[in-house]
């Protein structure tokens, strides 16, 4: 098993190719626009965990994981040629909401700034 450090490498490593992949290479317009907010790897790379979010926010989150899935395949051996793998992890996604609940804060912050 991999130690703690090299899975956190791991992890980087994928968020930063699978960026690069979904600006450069992928044609399909459901993905236009979205960004990979995390990845996390189980002890055994046998799953990578993949959170996604997009600009428009969590309306387009059944359009953007559908995406996703279709080009599951390409995204896999794309990335297995880039990060150096014996087996390169099954890929899930799902869609993270951080980003829609810290700008929902914000503009609370900002609403209570506004009233003082």
């Amino acid at each position: 098993m991999p130690s703690g450090i090299r899975i956190k490498r791991i992890e980087d490593r994928i968020q930063q190719e699978l960026s690069e992949l979904l600006i450069r290479e992928i044609s399909d317009p459901r993905l236009k626009q979205i960004f990979v907010t995390g990845v996390k790897v189980d002890r055994e790379l046998a799953f990578a965990e993949i959170y996604v979010s997009a600009v428009e926010g969590a309306s387009r989150s059944g359009e953007v994981l559908a995406g996703l899935e279709s080009a599951s395949g390409f995204l896999r051996r794309a990335l297995s040629a880039r990060v150096e793998l014996r087996a390169f992890p099954k890929m899930r996604f799902h869609w993270d909401p951080t980003p829609e609940n810290a700008d929902h804060i914000e503009k609370l912050l900002a609403e209570l700034r506004n009233k003082k």
